[in-house]
This record gives structure tokens, C-alpha cells and sequence, in this order.
């Protein structure tokens, strides 16, 4: 399976895409300048629809994500991962809230480390994950990208009524 890596410059940083004509692998934030943005070759078609779903987040033009993915984890991070998909735009939840849905009352940190293992940033939202007391809490690409995830949501929700 070859992969293909193309860049989105969002208004909070670039994003490297990693994926396939089969799925999307990775979806990170990279620091630093990145030549191109859009790769230098004609894309896969599910590296295209990524760039293009992206493209339309930041617009505030879509709402949730529709694309395929390769979950390359254990278990119950795939099934934390799909339970971060279900947090509705422009809401918040909690990894007390996560572990509970998931009937591990007690697997709050376990959660806590499957959501920091998120490969789809803000594909898979994990950045509208909180702490219980109302407070961010970590993020793999910075709290500062989490805070502005969340008020860009907020803005589009309170626009979109």
C-alpha cells in the first residue's frame, strides 16, 4: 500500500496528511514551514477528500468528518477514538464522561492516554476533550490549538442559529 503526504495550512499551523486510495493514516500538526502544502504529485482520492473536508472545517462549512480511516491501535483505543467522533461540534465532554460511556468507570487515565494517542488531529476530535473541573487539558499539538478548536466551533454554532 503506498502512501502519499500532502499539507494543509490552517490558520493555526500546517497539518501533514499521511494516507492512501484506501484511508487516511495520519494527520498531525508539523511545526515549521513546509514546501509545497499540497504535495507534489496527483493524490489519492481519501488524501484528497482530507484535504478538502480540512479545507471546509476551517471555512466553518462542515461540521463532522466523513473519511476513512486506518486505526492502527489497540482495541479500546479504537473504541475511545470512536467514542471522541460521537462528541457533537461546538461541544465538549470530559474523560470521566468517556470512561463512564464506556462502562470503565475507573480506565479515566487509560483514557486520558488512548485520546493523547489520537493520529487524526481534529479529524477525530479529541481537542473537544476536557477535564472534569471545566479546564483543557493536554494536547498533543498545544493547548493553544485546542482553545482556538474550540472557540472557532463555538463561533460557527452561535452563527449558524
Amino acid at each position: 500500500m503506498t502512501t502519499a503526504i500532502a499539507w494543509y495550512r490552517s490558520p493555526i499551523g500546517v497539518l501533514q496528511i499521511e494516507g492512501s486510495a484506501e484511508a487516511i493514516h495520519r494527520v498531525a500538526f508539523v511545526d515549521g514551514e513546509v514546501d509545497g502544502c499540497r504535495g507534489t504529485e496527483a493524490l489519492p482520492a481519501a488524501v484528497e477528500a482530507c484535504l478538502t473536508q480540512l479545507d471546509e472545517y476551517f471555512r466553518g462549512k462542515r461540521f463532522s468528518f466523513s473519511l476513512p480511516l486506518h486505526a492502527a491501535g489497540t482495541p479500546f483505543q479504537t473504541t475511545v477514538w470512536s467514542r471522541l467522533a460521537d462528541v457533537p461540534y461546538g461541544s465538549t465532554s470530559t474523560y470521566r464522561q468517556i470512561s463512564v460511556s464506556l462502562a470503565r468507570d475507573a480506565a479515566v487515565r487509560a483514557v486520558g492516554t488512548a485520546v493523547g494517542q489520537n493520529r487524526w488531529a481534529v479529524i477525530i476530535p479529541c481537542h473537544r476533550i476536557i477535564g472534569s473541573d471545566g479546564k483543557l487539558r493536554g494536547y498533543a499539538w498545544g493547548l493553544w490549538r485546542k482553545e482556538w478548536l474550540l472557540q472557532h466551533e463555538t463561533e460557527q454554532v452561535r452563527t449558524k442559529k
